[in-house]
């Protein structure tokens, strides 16, 4: 087992895979890596299930049957997603007793074309807690301004939720807010509060590769200097902003009646420039309390080369404010930038959804 992977759940950081296929876990892939690399939980979105079903023949089967029955395409995008997921929570369930809960989670996503929908995205996110039906699940809510009374009202009834596609800070607090309003309804309605779980997942990557084009554009010198510091920057605060929370009144109250806190998850953490370090986004970003969900292929880099070495968030808050305040100085239009990437985030996942449907379109029309 990896030194450096030990070394940074020893930091308090829960290593969650950002991938799943039916080939992972008919070959007993994912519970390799739960063995051996410290995995202890799994995140999925359309992109990902659409690049599983695009190749191998780990799905012929269930899409026979699925034909045979003469289904809707979107109930076997259903049926063939859940599946899987159900199967992951199954091999991750010992991690979850173990842990009384915090991890051995795998999280599933209500339809992206929802994203704008708070009534359809509850109404998906029931259906999907209950077709699922396992304790260790997450419904994934996209953090947009319009479904954010949706997490409130997931969490009141007892919905563990994974608030996901969150870059911006003001965005992160509005999505605590809706949280802590969530735990505060769900007491008043008698759930017990230490069943409910949930995650933030603050997406790092993206932020670079949006500010970084423009910082290049701005073409200085100083602007140069700035590339790949805004995602870490961002993300640290977003901690920081966290522990604000963590220390109010509001949280204390929810605290002592059994509540337990939503982790910053840290998304989105395969370098996409090829000029910085591949293990940037987990090396920068080690401090107890939160989840970094890694893409395989960043899971190995960390192993292999990863510098882990105490906690790199909570010592650099006054180094990432002065790191945006340098971007904002240079020209770089931080809401714009949030803006942005909110609305591609959203885009994408529509077009992987579609390429889901499509495959499975496909395949349920052969003969």
């Amino acid at each position: 087992m990896s030194e450096n992977l030990k070394r940074l759940t020893g930091a308090g950081v829960s290593i969650w895979l950002d991938d799943i296929s039916r080939d992972r876990l008919r070959t007993g892939n994912l519970a390799a890596l739960i063995r051996d690399k410290q995995v202890v939980g799994v995140t999925s979105n359309p992109t990902i299930f659409a690049a599983a079903l695009s190749k191998g023949d780990a799905y012929d089967a269930q899409l026979h049957d699925l034909r045979v029955r003469g289904v809707s395409v979107e109930e076997a995008v259903r049926s063939i997603t859940t599946f899987d997921i159900r199967w992951a929570a199954d091999v991750l369930r010992p991690v979850f007793n173990a842990t009384n809960g915090v991890d051995g989670r795998v999280s599933i996503e209500v339809d992206p074309r929802l994203a704008r929908d708070t009534e359809r995205t509850v109404a998906e996110a029931r259906a999907l807690w209950w077709l699922v039906d396992r304790p260790n699940l997450f419904i994934k809510i996209p953090a947009t301004v319009e479904v954010l009374p949706a997490i409130t009202q997931c969490v009141a009834e007892g919905i563990s939720v994974n608030v996901t596609l969150i870059f911006s800070l003001e965005r992160y607090r509005a999505v605590m807010d809706a949280w802590l309003e969530g735990l505060e309804k769900a007491k008043a309605n008698g759930v017990n509060l230490a069943a409910v779980e949930s995650v933030a997942s603050f997406f790092v990557s993206r932020v670079d590769t949006e500010i970084d084009a423009r910082l290049d554009s701005v073409g200085t010198p100083e602007a140069s200097a700035l590339k790949g510091r805004a995602a870490v920057a961002n993300a640290r605060l977003a901690f920081a902003a966290f522990e604000e929370v963590m220390a109010s009144p509001r949280w204390q109250a929810l605290r002592a009646a059994g509540a337990r806190p939503q982790r910053p998850l840290w998304a989105s953490t395969g370098v996409k420039n090829p000029d910085y370090p591949d293990t940037l986004y987990v090396d920068q970003l080690v401090t107890a309390g939160t989840v970094n969900t890694m893409p395989e292929k960043t899971l190995d880099a960390v192993a292999d080369h990863g510098k882990i070495s105490g906690d790199t968030v909570r010592p650099f808050y006054e180094q990432a404010w002065n790191t945006m305040a340098a971007l904002k100085e240079a020209g770089i239009d931080y809401d714009d930038v949030v803006r942005v990437l909110e609305d591609e985030g959203v885009d994408k996942f529509e077009v992987s959804w579609k390429e889901l449907l499509e495959t499975v379109t496909a395949e349920l029309g052969k003969a």
